[in-house]
């Protein structure tokens, strides 16, 4: 059937679901005679009789009840479809996939993104760990988190925590039987959980800065190494070594004696985590709810 005869088959329909050419042509919102002359023309296309007209009434033939058949269910589907699709520019639907490390995902994604995903059962979310520099789209992924100062030019970077800071911490017993470290330089006679970076494979330094504001990076060493912060920090919980991890981590640990922080003039604050992504992207309605749900607000 030629695409010109998609509005006939329409006006055929409404004729024979309402049984009247005078209720066909209101739920239409034409003329009786332009409705009449629509249903003749197809008629005469297809060779067919589809319709039965008396004085008082209008009936499919079988042939009419067949092609009713037929059509009927394909334009109910493309009515819903098309009303879900509007009721979609009043409800937030679609995918978004954020990349970032646990400790993001962790502390500040997935805590702001839960009740999102309550409040809009039409918006998904993708969390996905990774610990370098993803290439977004390579990665088919519509942002990423990275800490402020680490952004890419050329992209959008919306802050979404506080200024944060390293903190080297260490158990009490690690503490009682290996001493305290008084400045970065000690950390060279302390046993020193690792971090390896996925970006080139390197351990992670420790970046501390001097009164001055100079900036000092020690290379420690130690028996334990991971490629992600969680486990450094159950490590140092187990008396294992010093760690080095962000303090908001550290901090419920700090505050119930389980840990022990040192060092801490020597740890500047530095620009908190950021979602970034590209500025060339449109947000989509499910984008934007994760904008909004995400943006710091201090």
């Amino acid at each position: 059937m030629l695409r010109e005869n998609v509005n006939d088959l329409i006006a055929f329909a409404a004729v024979a679901e309402e049984r009247s050419f005078t209720r066909a042509a209101a739920r239409l919102n034409v003329s009786q005679s332009a409705l009449s002359h629509t249903i003749k023309a197809l008629e005469q296309r297809l060779g067919l009789r589809l319709l039965t007209r008396t004085t008082r009434s209008v009936a499919p033939t079988l042939e009419g009840e067949d092609l009713l058949a037929t059509i009927a269910p394909c334009f109910e589907k493309i009515e819903a479809r098309l009303q879900a699709m509007n009721d979609a520019r009043d409800q937030p639907t679609g995918t978004v996939r954020i990349v970032s490390t646990d400790y993001g995902i962790e502390t500040v994604l997935w805590p702001r993104l839960s009740p999102v995903l309550k409040a809009h059962p039409a918006v998904n979310v993708e969390l996905v760990m990774d610990y370098g520099y993803t290439d977004l789209a390579a990665s088919q992924c519509d942002a990423g988190v990275r800490y402020g100062d680490q952004v890419a030019e050329g992209m959008i970077a919306m802050r979404i925590g506080p200024d944060e800071r390293m903190a080297c911490v260490g158990a009490p017993g690690y503490f009682t039987t290996r001493g305290v470290p008084a400045t970065p330089q000690d950390l060279h006679g302390h046993d020193c959980i690792n971090l390896r970076l996925s970006t080139h494979g390197a351990l992670y330094s420790w970046e501390f800065e001097d009164a001055q504001g100079n900036e000092i990076r020690v290379r420690v060493k130690g028996q334990a190494c991971f490629n992600t912060i969680n486990p450094v920090l159950t490590a140092a919980l187990d008396g294992h070594g010093l760690a080095f991890v962000p303090e908001p981590l550290a901090a419920p640990h700090l505050a119930s004696g389980a840990l022990q922080g040192c060092l801490e003039d020597f740890s500047p604050h530095f620009s908190g985590l950021h979602l970034y992504y590209p500025s060339r992207q449109r947000p989509s309605s499910a984008f934007q709810v994760v904008l909004d749900a995400l943006r710091w607000r201090g």
